[in-house]
């Protein structure tokens, strides 16, 4: 079987590969529609997030037997079209899910004690003990959207701690020992904090809106590991200014491109204040969080570590493995 990567991954994937008699192409810079003129000489596919899969890279794809996705979700691939057609999906949510549950665990945490804010002024000199009291987490209900992988993992984490962890999920019957599964409005009813573990779907597309913060009780904490556009921006906004959100950390954002790679697009002459210290152009909404002092902003890396950076290569071999050697 002949297999194209479109994205670099560990150097694992490509050696265990070739041990397991695949062939495989590399090929990180081509356009979409180069790809597509060559894409049916291959039987298999890797990729992480480079461009979306759709119908007419599916129909030149004459020849495909799978897609694997290095990473959880399969947002960026057409999944009814590819699977009417035959072709096997793979995703690996396995490889990163532990680094997500550490990662939300940290966000939660530094958010409670005020770690950036009083780093930050530490080194200005400043030494504010009375502003930075922290808030513990013992004693507090975690509501999580989404109890998959990630929001598993995430609950395991919170184990050593004396929470209360319940979770909403589409599906029936997920809670476990780590995690009671609760109506959404129960969970309204009763979370201190909110965590998103959900993928992008239609569902999930702008579900956190003012509507939805509003539904909660109490004002809460958030913390979004999950998707961008899981969250209406100017809607989280506004809920930080009346009090109504507490905090929020978020590793994703509304504004990423659809690749993860980027934020907004750097080709833009608008958006080089990420390289010239420019804030002018930016979303007033985008403005205001990188503001904030209690907002915690993360470049997409909850699931990139280094040791994610080996399970997920090493999972999609074992799956690619287990479905065609």
């Amino acid at each position: 079987m002949k297999v194209l990567h479109l994205d670099s991954n560990h150097p694992l994937l490509l050696n265990q590969l070739n041990d397991l008699g695949f062939e495989n192409h590399e090929d990180y810079s081509s356009s979409k529609s180069e790809i597509e003129t060559k894409i049916a000489d291959y039987d298999g596919i890797i990729i992480r997030s480079r461009f979306t899969i759709d119908q007419q890279f599916l129909d030149a794809a004459s020849n495909l037997k799978f897609i694997g996705r290095v990473g959880a979700g399969l947002e960026n691939i057409d999944c009814a079209y590819a699977e009417d057609k035959g072709v096997h999906l793979i995703s690996v949510p396995e490889g990163n899910r532990n680094a997500v549950g550490e990662h939300s665990l940290g966000l939660l945490l530094s958010l409670f004690n005020k770690l950036n804010k009083a780093d930050r002024e530490v080194r200005q000199g400043k030494w504010l003990r009375e502003a930075n009291r922290g808030l513990e987490l013992d004693g507090k209900t975690v509501g999580l959207i989404g109890y998959g992988n990630m929001g598993k993992a995430f609950a395991k984490k919170l184990k050593g701690f004396d929470v209360d962890v319940i979770c909403h999920d589409i599906k029936a019957h997920v809670g476990d020992t780590n995690c009671k599964q609760v109506e959404l409005e129960e969970l309204q009813e009763r979370a201190d904090v909110l965590s998103l573990h959900t993928p992008q779907t239609p569902l999930t597309t702008n579900m956190v809106n003012t509507e939805f913060i509003n539904a909660f009780k109490n004002p809460f904490w958030l913390i979004n590991t999950a998707r961008g556009k899981s969250v209406v921006t100017e809607d989280l906004v506004e809920a930080l200014e009346a009090g109504k959100i507490l905090g929020a950390g978020l590793d994703v954002l509304e504004y990423e491109k659809s690749s993860f790679e980027n934020l907004f697009k750097q080709e833009e002459p608008k958006f080089r204040w990420m390289r010239k210290g420019k804030k002018s152009n930016l979303p007033e909404a985008f403005e205001y969080l990188i503001n904030a002092d209690n907002v915690i902003l993360t470049p997409h890396v909850a699931g990139w570590t280094i040791e994610s950076h080996v399970k997920l290569a090493q999972t999609m071999v074992d799956k690619i493995k287990a479905k065609f050697c």
